[in-house]
């Protein structure tokens, strides 16, 4: 079968990769995981995907968004990744129109509400300082009057907190499809992520200069960005294998997602690790932009599902069969 994208499809993609970078440029982000005032977050970006329709990408048209499905939106993922968007982006608006009460969904693709979710397999709300909505298992409640705990995280842009909220499990079938859905976008973020790196590393391996050379003509250098290349090229049509999956119901769904996930994960990591050392002892610095998508990438690999939780559910579901019913359950 020969697999290829839609002209309507790649034109989202386009336009959300031209107005961000405008509106998130790598300051953008920066200032967002330095401002402790909510009314500076989640940022300019957030409105400028509102303007396109990502926000309402995935809610039906008579509620004011576009009724898209993952497979028209996972290339424009893909953009937002590379431009390290600041806020719940994939809570906002892949989980929470599955899982938020229908009069909440105009004001979501608007980008006048914006929503925090914990998945089951965290105690974690990302960024719900700056979230209208907080949605944790069954329940799903206004943030002004719930306590919020902050927690350290890897990445400034990407708070997490943590409340005296529901702890059961999301209902009904909802629940497992906004988490496949939400781990697909993610996986689909951590591509973009890693193409990023890699080309901001092989920017930098030429014009970095060591021994007379600069230090992209040498050959150990080059193979490792070979290797990071192919990393992503690998990772990349898994992710859009789970998003044709997930548009179309297949029940082989949740292990594509958990594939897609798991190798877009390992894919960033690599791209992530090869970038620092290549940017040798800069690299790790708070002045660099280059730490903006490093720590996003560490950030986002434990974000909807870690490895170990997404190898899991591949094995499970490998382990299943194709003749067995998918009985994919998160922990």
């Amino acid at each position: 079968m020969r697999f290829s994208f839609t002209e309507d499809q790649r034109l989202l993609a386009e336009t959300v990769r031209e107005v961000l970078d405008k509106a998130c440029p790598p300051e953008t982000v920066r200032a967002a995981g330095e401002s402790e005032q909510e009314s500076e977050r989640p940022g300019p970006a957030w409105k400028a995907l509102a303007d396109v329709g990502l926000l309402g990408a995935h809610i039906p048209e008579e509620h004011g968004g576009l009724g898209l499905t993952m497979l028209d939106t996972v290339l424009a993922y893909e953009e937002t990744g590379w431009y390290a968007v600041p806020g719940p982006l994939v809570e906002t608006a892949v989980a929470a129109p599955l899982l938020v009460p229908a009069e909440h969904l105009a004001g979501i693709a608007a980008g006048a509400v914006t929503v925090s979710v914990r998945p089951a397999c965290t105690p974690y709300l990302p960024d719900a300082d700056v979230a209208d909505l907080l949605v944790a298992g069954s329940e799903v409640v206004p943030r002004a009057g719930v306590t919020l705990t902050p927690h350290a995280s890897v990445d400034a842009t990407r708070k997490l907190f943590t409340a005296d909220l529901d702890t059961g499990p999301g209902a009904g079938p909802s629940g497992e499809e906004a988490f496949d859905r939400a781990a697909l976008a993610t996986a689909a973020q951590l591509v973009g992520l890693g193409r990023r790196l890699r080309e901001e590393a092989v920017g930098y391996a030429g014009q970095r200069r060591q021994f007379g050379k600069v230090i992209g003509s040498f050959q150990a250098l080059k193979h490792q960005l070979a290797d990071v290349a192919i990393a992503l090229e690998f990772a990349a049509p898994l992710v859009h294998r789970a998003a044709y999956s997930l548009t179309h119901g297949a029940p082989t769904a949740g292990r594509d997602v958990s594939a897609a996930k798991t190798a877009a994960s390992r894919a960033a990591h690599r791209a992530a690790r090869t970038a620092l050392q290549v940017h040798g002892a800069i690299g790790y610095t708070d002045e660099l932009d280059l730490q903006l998508w490093l720590n996003r990438v560490w950030a986002l690999r434990s974000a909807w599902g870690d490895d170990g939780l997404h190898r899991a559910r591949l094995r499970t579901a490998l382990l299943e069969g194709p003749h067995e019913p998918r009985t994919v359950r998160l922990p």
